[in-house]
């Protein structure tokens, strides 16, 4: 036994290899259009002032595109791709109907299949939850013709990556309204990754939540940006376009997870690292603990890509007494 966990290690490293370098190609072809800083420049003064409370403001608007399984409406942040401009969120009731909590599932970044998040659904449909599994910006349903799941979710195009950020926060915030007036009264995060980062700010603006579950969050941006392997071709885009630390650093008081803490008390956090990671590394989201006091932190053996951190954290969570459904 001993003996097949020192070849974990090096299979783990090789599947990030290669998943980074499939991220990189996916961004080799974007180029930001002549002018990129400058662009960048005035759209980071005209939010700098703002709070997170302005940036992830909810709009009066009602959800009113509504199936039996499915939930559809205009999203309040227009982007240049019609696709990405419906947001999207698949139902997952169990029998007691919407008055029962609601764990909502964020998906990673470039996530190729929804079936595992579907299996995990009914795993919190047994246990008295509902479930929704919500289409991030630029995935799944909301990708644009002629691009890849994910693709322009992260890239050179800061604009559209802070804007896809405050797209998926706003929207999580109209869910949540939607729900509670359905009667629903408490929730639950399920993120990983591109998604936990989502949660992460969420957390910032609502507090009715029972746990918060951020499975290899992206919480260092300067490493993401600068120095990380998934975002090589990123980073000689900006470079290339003059586009510096000091100015993207200027924006981090919107979108970085360090800035601020969760409202529902940061002992009901639940945070997890892969120790093979070099995407969202250990250290990086260990820090987040440190930031965030009273949070748990959970190691697993696997690198950002694996199947073994969801069991571990599901059951760490049955352990706390999280999944317990109590009248609320």
């Amino acid at each position: 036994m001993k003996a097949f966990s020192i070849l974990e290690k090096p299979g783990y490293l090789a599947l990030d290899f290669g998943m980074c370098l499939a991220m990189n190609a996916v961004q080799w072809r974007h180029r930001l259009k002549a002018g990129g800083r400058r662009d960048l420049e005035h759209y980071i003064e005209a939010c700098e002032r703002m709070t997170p409370d302005g940036y992830y403001a909810i709009p009066e608007q009602e959800i009113s595109e509504t199936e039996e399984r499915r939930l559809k409406w205009k999203s309040p942040i227009e982007s240049p791709f019609v696709e990405n401009n419906l947001a999207h969120i698949d139902l997952y009731p169990c029998k007691t109907g919407w008055t029962a909590p609601t764990v909502i599932l964020l998906h990673a970044l470039m996530s190729t299949s929804d079936i595992g998040y579907r299996r995990w659904a009914g795993r919190f449909n047994e246990l008295g939850w509902n479930a929704c599994f919500m289409h991030l910006p630029y995935h799944y349903s909301r990708v644009p013709h002629g691009y890849v799941n994910g693709e322009l979710a992260i890239g050179a195009d800061l604009i559209r990556t802070a804007e896809g950020l405050r797209q998926g926060v706003i929207e999580l915030r109209q869910l949540m309204g939607n729900l509670r007036r359905r009667g629903c009264r408490k929730f639950g995060l399920w993120a990983s990754s591109y998604g936990a980062w989502i949660g992460a700010l969420l957390s910032f603006m609502e507090r009715d939540f029972e746990f918060l579950a951020l499975m290899e969050p992206i919480v260092n941006i300067e490493h993401a940006i600068w120095t990380g392997a998934a975002s090589i071709s990123l980073r000689m885009e900006l470079r290339r376009s003059g586009i510096d630390h000091a100015l993207v650093r200027r924006h981090f008081h919107l979108t970085s997870p360090m800035h601020r803490s969760p409202l529902c008390g940061n002992e009901r956090v639940l945070l997890s690292a892969g120790d093979y990671d070099r995407i969202a590394r250990y250290e990086d989201v260990e820090a987040l603990r440190c930031a965030w006091p009273g949070s748990t932190i959970l190691r697993v053996k696997q690198g950002h890509f694996g199947n073994r951190m969801m069991p571990a954290v599901f059951e760490r969570l049955r352990e706390q007494g999280r999944f317990v459904v109590k009248s609320f």
